[in-house]
């Protein structure tokens, strides 16, 4: 009950940082864009260093209640992971630029992809289980 408490008010002080200091909206699909494609690749390269260091230091040193899932076919994540590239361009950003940024400032947009990501994944879900 905790956990879910203080991972949400990092996150939203992590996005009020991201947004005065940088002056962007933040948005994981953004970022690593900036990463791969763009000539200022520092602070894109620190916040995804920052995002894989902290989630593998948490599953280190925390004990972990959720079973870890099946192993999945390495072609079926490659592709996943393809479709969900191309969502993120289709839809002008990922569940973390919309569902966290856009939701709070009340981005109409923002809200529709929102709710439309929510009931891809639930439809999805249901129909693999």
């Amino acid at each position: 009950m905790f956990n879910p408490l203080v991972g949400g008010l990092l996150i939203g002080l992590t996005t009020t940082i991201y947004l005065l200091s940088v002056g962007k909206v933040i948005g994981i699909s953004g970022i690593l864009s900036q990463l791969l494609f763009s000539k200022e690749r520092y602070l894109p390269f620190l916040f995804i260093a920052g995002l894989i260091i902290g989630g593998s230091a948490y599953g280190i040193l925390t004990e972990q209640t959720v079973a870890f899932p099946e192993t999945r076919s390495p072609l079926l994540l490659i592709v996943s992971g393809l479709l969900v590239g191309y969502g993120t361009r289709l839809g002008s950003g990922c569940t973390s630029g919309h569902g966290v940024c856009g939701i709070s400032r009340l981005s109409p947009r923002s809200i529709v992809a929102t709710l439309v990501f929510m009931t891809a994944a639930i439809i999805t879900v249901a129909a693999l289980n």
